[in-house]
This record gives C-alpha cells, structure tokens and sequence, in this order.
C-alpha cells in the first residue's frame, strides 16, 4: 500500500517517521513551525531498542559512528558513593549493542541526511487538519492546502493537533521538575562514560561523547517557571560541594550554553493513538519523564511500527488499528514507568526516605540494573516490507 503523508513536526519521531515512510514507498512532507532547522538541544542515550530501531530506518551505523558507546557508569550520592553501577558490557553481550551517548545535533543531522532536502518545508506552522473527507486528509498551510493519505502528528508535548483531536484531554501537566543541562565548551576528563547522582529533591548527571566533550543535566524540585538570571551561578551553589567531576563539568561550560526547560508530561493517558487518518506519535503521543532515558527511543519504535503497519496494509485505517494497538500500551507503559523512576530517584526529598532508598540501591542484587534497563530496551522491531 502506498500513499502520501504530511509529518508535522522536524523533531527526532518526526523525521524517524518520515525515513520510515518514505523507505515504504510513500511520499512525504515534513511541516515544521521553525524557519530555520537549528541543531538545538544537550546530548541523549540512547538504548538498544532505539539503535534497532535506527537499524530498521537504515540510519543505524551514521548515528554509531558519530555516538560514544557507554560502558561504565552508574549511580552514586552527593559525596561520591556508588549506590549501584552499570555493567554496560553485560548490556552489549545481552542486547547486541551497549547503550551509546551523542549530542542531539548530531542525532538530528543523521536523521535529516536520510531524507531529500525538498522533504522538508520550514517556516511553516500547522494548526489544524480538516478531517471531513474519510478518503482523505486536507492540511492549511498559508495560503495553500496540502492533501494527503495520511497526517502524522509529531509536534510535541504541546501539540495543538492532538488538543484538536481530543479536546477535553486535559494536555500535558507539569511533572513538578525543572532540567538545566549543557553541552561542556572543551573537553573533559572522565572516569566513566555515563553517571547519575542523586541529592535530595536533584539530579546531576552526564554523558561522555566521542570529542572527550560532556552532556550533564541538572534536574531540580521547583515550581514551574522559575528562571535564573545567571544559572551557572546557581547551579554552582546548589551542587559545588557534590562530587569530581560534577564542578569541573559546570566549570568546562559557558553560560549561554545552558537550557532550562520544565519537564511535562501526559500524566493522564491518551485514549488512543490514531483519529480518522492522523496519527499521534513521539511526545505528542506519550510526552513522559526522561528519568528512563525513554523519550526518544519510544518516538523512535513508533515510526518503524506506523511504517510496518502501513506497509502490511491493506488500508490506511487497518494500519492505524494496529500501530495504536501495537504502540499505545507499551509506550504508556514505559512512561508510567519513567513517572515512578522520578518519584523514587530525583523527586525524593525526604531524608529518611534517601537513606532508605540509598540503602536499597546498595543492597540490590548486582544484576538488578542490568534488569530494569533490559525490561524497556529489549525490542525487536518488525520488518519494513
């Protein structure tokens, strides 16, 4: 079955979505609100279920060859002691491949390669979709109108086409966290390739890359939007007497170079994933808490399986039927399961309530991280006709 399709949204799921649709034959545009497609955003890791899926859109070996594999690491408390370690050889031997770390440019400059410039329009801003049509899906863009087979609606945890489509959806809420996080200006020197520490009420992490250069995050307890005219400054007071490298990291980092961005959510769950002849994917979709490091590689798996359902066919409306069904309860999952993640890691604030998790976190079995990563990374993805 081919046909066209509208993606809007220039976003990681997005272009993902338009390489997988594009690899079964159909035609693709890529509607993004943004005139100028800047490479903005820190580092991400990513895990095998992500990598497989890049494999499946024919992308995989262009984001390995720019990523740095992430075998050591783990989590450790402000003073510096380790509460569990990361066996990320283990992960490789289980999995095919280990979790690997790259800064989000390179990500979206990989992904964009794969598509033909004339894909992609910018500058231009979607608002709506006119569904009166069964057979087809007409978009207004300026002074012109798109027609498609298909609407893919990629654009984001504030998406204006999924309140279209379920408008007494109360949207995305505040997760009650807030995220500073940078990419370092040079390069610094690391004892492991990926960590976490966890304080009361904050996380601070990082993820080491291919230049010796360093994503970290700053995640804090706040009430939403709180801004801080010198962030640097105040990340230093809250989180210079934690452990090395956590100040060389802030001191490797120029302050125009921090994002601060308050963390949402779909806390309450999306009744399905599919409407007529448009499709919710990535954070427009299941919008969840990075405390998994999920939020990408669930946009991910959703191309490759909109892309194979539509490519079994037999009509666009059997092929939605399955990607929702498919999608919606694993990637919900996944997200319910990143919520709890924060509430027992970086969202605890009550002393004996850290003492206690610490303790836990030591005493686990060795293998315990092993197990949690591999519950939401093990995914095959199907094949692309």
């Amino acid at each position: 079955m081919g046909g066209s399709a509208v993606v809007v949204g220039a976003g990681i799921g997005g272009v993902a979505a338009a390489i997988g649709l594009r690899r079964i034959g159909w035609e693709v545009t890529v509607v993004e609100r943004a005139p100028v497609l800047a490479d903005v955003g820190a580092g991400i890791s990513l895990h095998a279920n992500g990598i497989r899926a890049l494999d499946a859109l024919g992308v995989g070996e262009a984001v390995r060859a720019a990523a740095r594999p992430q075998y050591t690491g783990g989590t450790r408390a402000p003073g510096g002691r380790w509460l569990a370690r990361m066996d990320g050889a283990a992960l490789e031997r289980d999995l095919g491949t280990p979790i690997v770390g790259i800064p989000r440019a390179l990500l979206h400059r990989a992904l964009r390669a794969a598509l033909p410039a004339e894909c992609l329009v910018a500058g231009a801003e979607v608002t709506s979709v006119d569904r009166c049509d069964p057979d087809r899906v007409r978009i207004p863009l300026g002074d012109r109108v798109l027609e498609a087979d298909l609407v893919v609606a990629a654009d984001g945890v504030g998406s204006r086409l999924r309140a279209e489509l379920f408008p007494r959806h109360p949207g995305p809420a505040y997760s009650g966290s807030t995220v500073l996080r940078a990419i370092t200006e040079r390069p610094v020197r690391l004892d492991t390739d990926f960590e976490l520490t966890w304080g009361k009420g904050a996380e601070f992490g990082h993820i080491a890359f291919a230049d010796g250069r360093a994503e970290w995050h700053a995640v804090l307890n706040s009430p939403p939007g709180v801004r801080h005219p010198d962030a640097l400054a105040v990340l230093r007071r809250r989180f210079g007497a934690w452990h090395d490298p956590i100040p060389a990291l802030l001191d490797a980092t120029r302050p125009d170079d921090v994002l601060h961005h308050d963390i949402h959510e779909l806390a309450t769950p999306l009744p399905a994933f599919a409407v007529g002849r448009v499709a919710l994917l990535g954070d427009a979709a299941h919008a969840m808490t990075p405390n998994l490091g999920q939020g990408a590689c669930q946009a991910l798996e959703d191309a490759v399986v909109l892309a194979a359902a539509l490519a079994a066919g037999p009509t666009v409306a059997s092929a939605l039927a399955r990607y929702d069904a498919e999608r919606r309860p694993r990637s919900q999952s996944v997200a319910r399961d990143a919520r709890r993640a924060g509430r027992m890691g970086q969202q605890l604030a009550h002393p004996l309530a850290v003492a206690l998790r610490n303790t836990a976190l030591r005493l686990a079995p060795s293998g315990a991280t092993l197990r949690t990563i591999l519950r939401h990374a093990e995914w095959t993805p199907p094949a692309l006709g």
